[in-house]
């Protein structure tokens, strides 16, 4: 086995209606002044308000920052740690997906740091421990409430950049399975096919372990037999396990990697501003296939998982069927292809592959990844 390190810091609070214990929990911290950091789509929905509603009926002084955009910008970043600063903030509260706890960790290390967010933006450069975070997901796709990263999109450069330090773990994650719900079906398919492809990277990628394996297999166990579910019928029990699924795949990535999707999939985000769960969805069939034969036993754990029959079937006939069921699930929920985006030049390939070379999980892909591979991963995907 190859050496690792395993310490999970954040405190996990896991129960149906947990959401309105966000004052409760809060206060117990000693928190003085809260920031909260959440999209003006959850302000009107009313699911903010009830976290909000909580921490003001404990007594608990706050402000909020509803700026938050899909695929966080650095310059709303920099303007939420502004006013977190300005406002004496000493501990933040993210409520939403990724984006949202993404940006978050960003102002929390803006708050203790007296240091520009460019100066961050790089691996183990958060000096000064952040103002302590606690997240609630309101999407089960991220799992960005149990990881020490935070990606956030350089609008001058039009890319997306990776801040990652165990500082950055959030302190709390709150989760509140029945906030699945209430949310839209096209959000709900792909933050799930994007917690699939945490899981899948986490299993497959070089710097796995037997604890992250664990972690995973039993994450794309839950979509597998939830995710379809949870968008056809809205049971409890499914939002439950897809909330689950989400949080270990998080936990699963966060100490191992993702690879070539997240390559591929933050390449075309940080340029055209694609949704992350929708550009993960688009690529994870091409790179599964592609990957099959450095690992076959690992890609047909991962079908097995799934549910797919191996009545038959050679292993990488079962690790295929993945693929198939994918695809299937992407067309049956309305992702749509890369080609059908609308807006995919190919003639930028080039272009997109020299930034997925400098991608920091580039080099833990199972298989072997180099710029012309890259080119040719985007023209199958847009040709598929």
């Amino acid at each position: 086995m190859k050496d690792f390190t395993f310490v999970l810091s954040t405190r996990i609070e896991f129960g149906r209606g947990y959401i309105h214990r966000t004052g409760e929990v809060v206060k117990e911290t000693g928190a003085k002044k809260v920031i909260v950091i959440t999209d003006q789509g959850l302000i009107k929905a009313g699911i903010a308000g009830k976290a909000i509603d909580s921490m003001a009926h404990a007594g608990i002084d706050y402000v909020v920052y509803d700026g938050v955009q899909p695929n966080p910008k650095d310059v709303d970043c920099i303007a939420a740690g502004e006013m977190a600063k300005e406002f004496g903030a000493d501990f933040v509260v993210a409520i939403g997906g990724g984006s949202s706890m993404d940006t978050a960790k960003a102002v929390a290390a803006l708050i203790t740091n007296p240091v520009t967010l460019p100066e961050i933006m790089k691996p183990y450069k958060v000096p000064i421990a952040p103002a302590p975070l606690l997240c609630i997901p309101t999407t089960a796709g991220t799992g960005s409430e149990v990881t020490s990263f935070s990606v956030i999109t350089l609008t001058q450069e039009q890319r997306k950049s990776c801040m990652f330090d165990e500082k950055l773990r959030p302190e709390i994650a709150l989760i509140d399975p029945e906030l699945l719900l209430g949310v839209p079906d096209s959000i709900v398919a792909s933050t799930g096919i994007d917690a699939l492809t945490h899981a899948i990277e986490a299993y497959t990628c070089k710097i796995s372990t037997p604890i992250t394996d664990a972690f995973a297999l039993q994450a794309i166990r839950y979509i597998g037999r939830s995710l379809r579910t949870l968008l056809y019928q809205r049971t409890y029990e499914s939002a439950e396990e897809m909330m689950m699924a989400s949080l270990m795949a998080g936990i699963a990535f966060g100490f191992s990697d993702i690879a070539s999707v997240h390559a591929l999939a933050e390449a075309i985000g940080g340029y055209y501003d694609t949704p992350h769960g929708v550009a993960n969805s688009i690529f994870l069939p091409v790179v599964f296939e592609y990957d099959i034969p450095a690992d076959v036993e690992k890609h047909k754990d991962i079908a097995l998982a799934l549910g797919v029959s191996p009545v038959g079937k050679s292993d990488r006939e079962i690790a295929q069927g993945a693929v198939e069921w994918i695809e299937t699930l992407s067309r049956d929920v309305g992702i749509p292809t890369l080609k059908e985006l609308g807006y995919i030049e190919p003639e930028r390939f080039e272009q997109f592959a020299d930034v997925c070379m400098i991608n920091v999980s580039t080099p833990n892909n199972c298989r072997r990844v180099d710029k012309q591979r890259y080119i040719e991963l985007f023209e199958a995907t847009f040709n598929r």
